[in-house]
């Protein structure tokens, strides 16, 4: 008997050789990579096989081995650390499981993936995604069985335990050199390029081609753009070159206005859409709408962002970045040069501070204070119905700021962030419904969500007539911008868009301005007129975020800051600068490679100009 137990002893640890082990331990990692590739593979282009799409990713080795190497190595991590592949297994598929639906859900959500940038947002990720009811596919149901199958596997296999030395120097290896040697094969663009994966992928759609190359090589590639917003091609010199053309100038003490500015959350003309400038219920809701734009200065905002990010909208306008990277320290912004010129400026948003750090990056733009709900709205608006019913509140906090002012204060830049109006948006029907299957030809669910989303656009359009006619009211002078963050979340994965039939093609003009135009307009008093010398009437034209204080300014008739001014030649270059990589030049939707070399060579100048600003404007630029 004691010679059977030996035999089976011997045999064990035979099984368990070397060789064996490692095999063992890169299956559990295939395994683990798999999953993250199916994942990856359901993000894009559904109408394709899902198997066709995932045998698409395998064929490309490049792809195979750059989503491998993470949980690879976490596999190995967790045996050296614990002795037992079963750690090394859960410390793998944990995390690769995370990151893939984290993925899965919000490309379902917002249209576009995870990136490194979004660590920092848990939280307010978090606060978002739980007035959401995500979407489950097949697919996800499989991996989720085939995860737990498979760490009852990892649990039976017989393993070999690492000892001694060997067990030291491997995790010296893993932790201290490991990361180092394959940070650049993640961070580099030529091995970007060579893991092209194009056999289903929209022409032009960065978020496709990101979904092609699978999570983890995807995630881990975009880490630069948490540490740096420097192009490739920065020079700091040529930099200097360029802004030295430029001087601040002051705006005139006489014609220092009060100026307030509403971001509006999802705010978005559906009459864009003919199939819904068609339907009388719809064309009501919107009418009042266009009748204050017809008394304004309006025109289209070509927005970076589609169903959520709001923030980025929100940045470029107020520090005119086209681009930008992590706010981490004071910065040179628009809102700091009205401080120089000796308006108060203070921002008001009713919702809380840490969505998206606001309490912290508002210091950094230059606020001299935030109210949010924590410190203020709270006590006017209940949280829990802000997102239904606190414009009205918003705006009459707007109102009192003005009319405390005396004739001695400081002139006043007010930046508000509304909250009424964010989806998700209810499927039921309900009375007084504007869209329903009995006047129009789509589903009840879509008929549903456009209502609900119509009932709060309509009262906030009343809400911004009310306060336009108070402005009119009052002797103050005040020019206020008004403006749509992004279009709309319309049901997960775009149902409503699809089944209106919207063309959302991005490599097209209409698809891309279907997906990302949102309505602006500047409407001044009358007093404010007066003191400008401006009527405020017409049409501003079509601009990204970052161009609109420029076109404030314009209206206004001040020359404004350094950087304005340069990038007002920009806008006359091109109103557009998408972080897809989009322009309108001389009329032409054209992509970064197709512009014309002068074009080009202006546009990289800017660039420069626009990377300085960022990190030196507020010091020496040494």
């Amino acid at each position: 008997m004691s010679n059977q137990n030996e035999a089976k002893k011997l045999n064990l640890r035979r099984f368990s050789s070397a060789p064996v082990t490692a095999l063992t331990l890169l299956a559990l990692a295939a395994a683990v990579t798999l999953m993250a590739l199916l994942l990856g593979a359901e993000t894009y282009a559904p109408s394709a096989p899902l198997g066709e799409k995932l045998l698409a990713a395998l064929r490309n080795p490049a792809i195979v081995a750059l989503n491998l190497l993470p949980p690879l190595l976490l596999v190995l991590l967790g045996w050296l650390l614990t002795r037992r592949a079963w750690a090394g297994y859960l410390l793998a598929v944990l995390p690769t499981l995370a990151l893939s639906l984290a993925n899965y859900y919000k490309v379902a959500l917002r249209g576009d993936p995870v990136s490194v940038s979004d660590l920092r947002l848990v939280r307010t990720a978090g606060g978002i995604i739980s007035h959401y009811s995500l979407p489950h596919s097949d697919a996800v149901l499989r991996v989720l069985i085939a995860a737990v199958l498979l760490l009852v596997v990892s649990v039976l296999l017989p393993v070999g335990r690492p000892r001694g030395r060997g067990r030291a120097i491997g995790l010296l290896a893993l932790l201290g050199f490991a990361p180092l040697l394959l940070a650049p094969c993640y961070i580099s663009e030529a091995s970007y390029e060579a893991t092209a994966n194009e056999a289903y992928v929209t022409e032009f759609s960065d978020n496709e081609e990101y979904a092609s190359r699978g999570p983890w090589y995807a995630f881990l590639h975009t880490a630069p753009d948490v540490f740096s917003p420097v192009p490739a091609n920065y020079v700091k010199l040529n930099a200097l070159r360029v802004l030295s053309r430029f001087r601040d100038a002051d705006i005139p003490e006489e014609q220092k206005v009060q100026v307030v500015a509403v971001m509006l959350e999802a705010f978005c003309d559906l009459t864009d859409y003919p199939m819904l400038a068609e339907h009388e219920g719809v064309a009501s809701v919107y009418e009042p709408l266009h009748e204050l734009e017809s008394r304004a200065v309006s025109g289209d905002l070509l927005t970076n962002i589609f169903a959520g990010g709001t923030v980025a909208s929100e940045w470029e306008f107020l520090t005119g970045y086209s681009h930008y990277g992590e706010f981490t320290a004071d910065l040179d912004t628009y809102v700091r040069y009205f401080n120089a010129q000796g308006y108060e400026t203070e921002f008001l948003h009713p919702g809380y501070g840490w969505f998206y750090d606001r309490s912290v990056i508002n210091g950094y733009l230059g606020f001299d204070h935030s109210l949010f709900t924590e410190n203020g709205f709270g006590e006017l608006v209940d949280p829990k119905l802000a997102p239904y019913r606190s414009d009205s509140v918003l705006y009459d906090y707007i109102l009192s700021e003005l009319d405390a002012r005396a004739p001695t204060d400081a002139p006043l830049f007010s930046f508000s962030v509304t909250y009424q109006n964010h989806g998700p948006y209810g499927e039921g029907m309900f009375d007084g419904a504007v869209v329903t299957p009995e006047n129009a030809p789509w589903s009840e669910k879509t008929c549903g969500i456009l209502s609900h989303y119509l009932y709060g656009i309509e009262n906030t359009i009343a809400e911004l007539r009310r306060l336009t006619s108070e402005l009119d009211k009052r002797a103050t002078p005040v020019v206020a911008v008004f403006y749509g963050d992004h279009k709309p979340w319309l049901g997960n994965e775009k149902s409503v868009y699809k089944e209106l039939g919207v063309n959302m093609d991005l490599s097209t003009e209409e698809g891309f301005r279907n997906t990302y135009v949102t309505p602006y307009l500047i409407y001044a008093n009358e007093a404010a007129k007066r003191a400008l010398g401006r009527d405020f009437t017409g049409e501003g034209g079509d601009m990204s975020p970052c161009l609109l204080m420029e076109e404030l300014f314009d209206c206004c008739g001040w020359e404004g800051p350094a950087f304005m001014q340069l990038a007002r030649e920009m806008r006359a270059v091109s109103p557009l600068m998408h972080w897809r990589g989009n322009f309108l030049a001389d009329g032409a939707f054209l992509a970064k490679a197709e512009l014309p070399e002068d074009k080009l060579e202006f546009y990289l100048d800017y660039r420069d100009a626009e990377v300085w600003r960022e990190q030196y404007g507020l010091g020496d630029g040494s």
